[in-house]
C-alpha cells in the first residue's frame, strides 16, 4: 500500500528480499531549506493534519468510497496488492497471486504473521469477508462494489488461500484490489453494525482510529504491533516513528494555510495555487505533489438531456471557454493543461488538443446550425421561446477556490457566444444530491481509480445505474453500444497490445463526441512544515502514508 520516498532504501534491498521496491511513481515533492530525506529518524510526537475537505460520515471506505475517505484510512488499512516504482500492480498484504487460463478465477495467497489491531489474525476468510462487505447492499457502497463487481464466489482453499470464481475475464482486478476503497478490515469488527464499524474500522495499518470527535478531529495512534508486509531493514524500527496522528477538518483555504504557517498544524491538503507556488520556490514548508491515477479532471457535458443532447451544442460549449488563460491567470504554473481523459500517470492514456482549441466563431456557427439563432435583451440565445441555459452545481469542499474562479471564467465566455451558465455553489452532501436527481447540465466530478479501467465505471452505459449508495459514475450519461463493447473487450483481454487499442478507441469516441472538457490532473497538492521529515510516501491512489515520516526536534 506504501511507499514513495523508502523507494531508494527499498532499492537496495529488494533483490536479496525478491521484492520490487513499492512507490508510487510519478510522485514529487520538494521542499524548503533543507532535504527532508537527511535527518535521522525520531520517534514521538502526534502530527497535526488538516483536511480541506469535508469530513467523511463514516471511516470505513467500503461504505460510499470518496477520497477524503481514502486519505484518512489509508493509515489504519491496508490493501492486498499496491504499484512498485514501474507503475506495476505487486503483493502487498497479499503474498502472491495467480489466475486461470480461462481468466475465470483468480487465486490469492496472503503473507503470514499479519493481524488486525484487535487481534485477529489475516487470514483468507478475511478476503471473503470483505468482498461480500463491498457486495452487500446494505453496506452502501460505490467505488468498491465497482470495483469487485465480477466476483460471483469466493472461495476459503486453506488459511492463507482464497479463490475468486468472477462472472468474466477481469484484468483491472489487481488493479483494483490495490486501493484503499477495497482495504482488508477484520472481519470480527466487520460483523458490527455499520455505525460503530464507521466510527472505528479496524485494519493491519501503522496507525489505528482510537476516538473520533465529529466536526472536529480523527484522533489516530500509533499500532504497537505493526508488521509491514514488505521488510525493510534499514529501518530503524517497524512500527510508525509517530505516536499519532491528529486529523482536523479545516475547510477554509486561508484559515487552513495561517494554521500550517504558524505551526498549529503540520501537514495540509487542497492548498491554493499561489501557496504551492510560494512553497515549491523555497523557504520553510514542503510539498508533495501527487497527482491522482484514473481520470483527470473534467467538466461532463448531460447528454441525456437538452441542450446537451445535440452533439454540435455541446461542441459549441466546449469552444467557448478558454481553459489555457484560465489556469495560466489563477494557477501558477501549478497545473499542467490536460487533453485526456485519463490522468497524466496513466500510460495508457490518449490526448489530442485539436478537439479544444478555443474557438468562439465555430462556436456561434454550430449554435446557429443547432437552430439556438435568437438572441434576448441579455446576449443569451433561445430556441423556440426557451433560453440556452445550463446549470453546472460546483462542490465547494471538492473544488477550491481558484478552479471556483476559473469556472466562473468558463461562465463569462460562454455568455459570449450566447450559453447562460447557472452555477451553484453546494456543499459536498447537496451536490451529490443534485447528481443523484439529474439536476445538473455540467458538472465536475473527481473519480479515482488505478488503472484505465476508469473508462469503463465513467462511460459505460451501466454506469448510469446507481450502485447501493445511490451514486453513479457516467455523468454524462453516454450510451452507446458501440463504446460499451469496446469497453467489455478492453477489460477481458489477455492481450496488453491489444488492451491499449482498445481503450485508445474508447477514449477517441468520448473525445470526438465532446461529452467531457478535460482540464487538468486532479489536483493532489500538500504542503507540510519544515519540522515534519520523509513526507512523500502513498498509496496507488496517491494517498500520503506516514509510516516513515517523523517530527525533528
Amino acid at each position: 500500500m506504501q511507499r514513495n520516498q523508502r523507494a531508494r532504501r527499498l532499492l537496495s534491498s529488494a533483490a536479496a528480499l525478491g521484492i520490487a521496491s513499492i512507490v508510487l511513481a510519478g510522485c514529487s515533492s520538494t521542499a524548503g531549506t533543507e532535504s527532508t530525506q537527511d535527518a535521522t529518524p525520531v520517534a514521538g510526537g502526534t502530527l497535526v493534519y488538516a483536511s480541506g475537505d469535508a469530513e467523511p460520515s463514516c471511516l470505513d471506505p467500503h461504505v460510499g468510497g470518496n477520497y477524503p475517505q481514502a486519505l484518512v484510512a489509508s493509515q489504519y488499512l491496508e490493501s492486498l496488492f499496491t504499484k512498485d516504482s514501474e507503475g506495476k500492480i505487486i503483493p502487498w498484504l497479499a503474498e502472491s497471486t495467480e489466475v486461470s487460463e480461462d481468466g475465470l478465477t483468480r487465486t490469492i495467497t496472503l503473507r503470514e504473521g499479519i493481524s488486525f489491531t484487535d487481534g485477529t489474525k489475516l487470514t483468507a476468510e478475511a478476503i471473503k469477508a470483505n468482498i461480500e462487505h463491498l457486495q452487500d447492499p446494505d453496506t452502501a457502497s460505490s467505488t468498491g462494489y465497482l470495483a469487485v463487481g465480477k466476483v460471483d464466489q469466493i472461495k476459503v482453499v486453506d488459511e492463507r488461500t482464497a479463490e475468486l470464481k468472477l462472472s468474466a475475464p477481469d484484468n483491472a482486478l489487481l488493479e483494483s484490489l490495490s486501493m484503499p476503497w477495497t482495504a482488508i478490515q477484520s472481519p470480527t469488527a466487520l460483523e458490527r453494525d455499520q455505525a460503530t464499524n464507521c466510527a472505528s474500522p479496524v485494519g493491519t495499518g501503522p496507525f489505528k482510529v482510537e476516538s473520533w470527535e465529529h466536526q472536529q478531529a480523527v484522533n489516530l495512534v500509533r499500532n504497537e504491533d505493526y508488521v509491514p508486509p514488505v521488510a525493510d531493514a534499514s529501518r530503524t524500527q517497524p512500527t510508525a516513528y509517530l505516536d499519532g496522528i491528529t486529523w482536523r477538518f479545516i475547510p477554509e483555504a486561508a484559515t487552513r494555510y495561517a494554521a500550517l504557517a504558524s505551526g498549529e498544524v503540520d501537514v495540509i491538503d487542497n492548498a491554493q495555487p499561489d501557496t504551492i507556488a510560494t512553497a515549491a520556490q523555497g523557504g520553510p514548508l514542503g510539498h508533495l505533489d501527487a497527482p491522482r491515477p484514473g481520470a483527470s479532471n473534467r467538466i461532463e457535458l448531460n447528454s441525456s438531456k437538452a441542450p446537451f443532447n445535440d452533439a454540435k451544442v455541446r461542441e459549441a460549449f466546449i469552444r467557448s471557454v478558454d481553459v489555457n488563460a484560465g489556469i495560466t491567470s489563477l494557477f501558477f504554473d501549478t497545473a499542467k493543461r490536460s487533453y485526456s481523459l485519463l490522468s497524466s500517470v496513466e500510460p495508457l492514456g490518449i490526448s489530442d488538443q485539436s478537439l479544444f482549441t478555443t474557438d468562439p466563431a465555430k462556436a456561434n456557427s454550430l449554435l446557429d446550425e443547432a437552430g439556438w439563432t435568437e438572441r434576448d435583451s441579455a446576449g443569451y440565445r433561445s430556441k423556440d421561446g426557451k433560453r440556452l441555459s445550463v446549470v453546472f452545481p460546483v462542490s465547494t469542499n471538492q473544488s477550491v477556490p481558484a478552479e471556483q474562479s476559473l469556472f466562473e471564467q468558463f461562465q463569462a465566455s460562454a455568455k459570449a457566444v450566447g450559453f447562460e451558465v447557472k452555477i451553484q455553489l453546494l456543499d459536498l452532501s447537496s451536490w451529490y444530491g443534485a447528481l443523484a436527481e439529474h439536476n445538473y447540465d455540467l458538472v465536475s466530478a473527481p473519480y479515482t481509480k488505478v488503472g484505465p479501467s476508469v473508462l469503463r465505471i465513467l462511460y459505460h452505459s451501466d454506469s448510469t445505474v446507481p450502485a447501493p449508495s445511490g451514486y453513479f459514475a457516467n455523468n454524462a450519461q453516454v450510451k452507446n453500444p458501440a463504446l460499451d463493447k469496446l469497453l467489455t473487450d478492453a477489460e477481458q483481454t489477455n492481450d496488453e497490445a491489444q488492451r491499449a487499442d482498445l481503450y485508445a478507441q474508447a477514449q477517441k469516441m468520448v473525445l470526438e463526441g465532446y461529452y467531457v472538457l478535460p482540464l487538468y490532473d486532479q489536483q493532489n497538492h500538500f504542503l507540510y512544515g519544515a519540522q515534519v521529515k520523509n513526507m512523500g510516501a502513498t498509496t496507488s491512489v496517491s494517498s500520503p502514508v506516514y509510516t516513515d515520516v517523523f517530527l525533528a526536534e
